[in-house]
């Protein structure tokens, strides 16, 4: 429950994803209950139970990244590419992740990995913001405008992280950080 006494949208996503990182599926019908609701009040608050896991995902998301990016050294290409490396790494060692992937891919993959996803866009957001303050820094040269080039940086980490469920080869986050440096090293253009 919240501070105030009230239940509350927050508190439906902590629930979810401490279910999640058991391991568990998201059992709305569950969450409900454990807050006192109704499956129709809960679903008022988060939408529908892939909007519950887009917070979820995207709650998990964010600290990641930001992580990543305190982390990474060098600057421009190099940097980027090592903080895409170190989120993609997280995301392929999380064994609540890969057990979400495994027990719902297709809706996993519908949910991560597709442009009318509100969790790709709110990567392929966060991944504009951190080439944007390389380009303010004067580190990284770019033809392209950075939304697109974002998008492509996100594209390209998705290939190699579910490289397993897509293409039946290892998920391998060195390969993110060598294709997406090359990406934005080639970005500047001729």
């Amino acid at each position: 429950m919240s501070v105030t006494g009230h239940t509350t949208h927050e508190d439906a996503v902590r629930l979810a994803r401490r279910a999640f990182m058991a391991g568990e599926r998201i059992d709305a019908q569950g969450i409900a209950a454990a807050l006192g609701v109704d499956r129709t009040t809960l679903f008022r608050w988060v939408g529908n139970r892939d909007r519950l896991l887009v917070a979820v995902l995207t709650s998990l998301a964010d600290p990641t990244l930001r992580a990543a990016a305190q982390r990474a050294p060098g600057r421009g290409p190099e940097r980027v590419g090592r903080i895409m490396q170190d989120f993609s790494q997280a995301l392929i060692d999380a064994p609540y992740y890969r057990s979400f992937l495994r027990r719902e891919t297709e809706r996993a993959l519908r949910l991560i990995t597709t442009r009318a996803s509100p969790l790709q866009q709110h990567v392929v957001g966060e991944v504009e913001r951190l080439l944007a303050e390389e380009c303010r820094a004067g580190h990284l040269p770019t033809a392209l405008p950075l939304g697109d080039l974002a998008y492509l940086v996100v594209r390209i980490a998705e290939s190699f992280i579910y490289a397993d469920l897509l293409t039946g080869e290892e998920p391998d986050a060195e390969k993110v950080r060598t294709a997406v440096t090359a990406l934005l090293r080639g970005a500047a253009g001729p």
